[in-house]
């Protein structure tokens, strides 16, 4: 990881606030919690790590609270959350890590694992920046979420860029953990084409990850769609497989039909081997 001597002192402020969610905390509370109300997740184990996708609450929030819903009975036991998105606004050479010690929303400050982020000091590929941290949504709005769910919990924000799906394996393997660490890998589906065109792109991004084909996921299926890869190679190799829990599109929510968003969540768990 370059820049070793990186101090984590700083406090990354709220980019999106006010545009992807209220900035009020009162209203922000109020929306978040009314989300996951309204999400039924199915019976199953806890599980230990989600796809959750990442636009403004009006479009994909209540997609984001099925997956986010599956917390509830397991939120006590959650500690840590590693959360991995895509860089949409300043380019990275491999996957961005901040030099910061706290995220912050409207909702309160949530501190950063700093001694996980030293733990991948060995991986060439994992740069310290904060220039693709400060202006991305992709990881800000899924934190109210989990600020409504979790009691106490430090956050692992990484950023990735040009890394490949084995580089996000890799560090998905350095920060695995036991039962008080989640995976969340933040990423919306395909972008900006007709709703007929994104419902059928859509369902079949939804059956290749079901069926854990990672090698036929990138950006143009999934804007996270190479953190999504790399979940589903670790995920094999840990015996867990996804689980939808919804698919839709902007046009299914909130905007017209003629250039939509896709948005789907999933929750990995144990394979079932009886």
């Amino acid at each position: 990881m370059r820049r070793a001597e990186a101090q984590f002192r700083q406090t990354r402020p709220p980019a999106v606030a006010g545009l992807f969610y209220p900035r009020d905390p009162e209203r922000l509370q109020s929306d978040v919690s009314d989300l996951l109300a309204a999400a039924a997740p199915p019976p199953g184990p806890a599980p230990k790590a989600l796809i959750a996708p990442h636009a403004g609450y009006v479009y994909s929030g209540a997609v984001a609270a099925a997956a986010f819903a599956t917390l509830r009975d397991n939120a006590h036991a959650i500690k840590r959350v590693v959360l991995i998105g895509p860089a949409h606004y300043v380019p990275v050479h491999g996957i961005a890590v901040p030099a910061v010690s706290a995220f912050e929303t409207p909702l309160g400050r949530v501190p950063v694992d700093v001694e996980a982020l030293r733990r991948l000091g060995d991986l060439e590929y994992v740069v310290v920046a904060d220039g693709p941290h400060a202006p991305e949504h992709c990881l800000e709005v899924e934190l109210p979420f989990l600020q409504s769910l979790l009691a106490s919990f430090q956050v692992v924000p990484l950023v990735v860029g040009d890394a490949t799906p084995n580089d996000v394996a890799q560090v998905l393997q350095h920060l695995w953990g036991g039962a008080e660490t989640l995976i969340a890998v933040s990423s919306d589906l395909s972008h900006y084409h007709p709703y007929e065109v994104a419902q059928r792109l859509d369902a079949d991004t939804a059956a290749a990850i079901e069926r854990g084909d990672w090698a036929s996921l990138g950006p143009d299926q999934a804007c996270g769609g190479i953190a999504v890869a790399g979940l589903l190679i670790e995920a094999e190799r840990r015996g867990l497989k996804p689980r939808r829990l919804s698919l839709c599109n902007s046009g299914d929510t909130a905007g017209s039909r003629d250039r939509v968003v896709g948005y789907g969540a999933w929750v990995f768990v144990p394979v079932d081997r009886g």
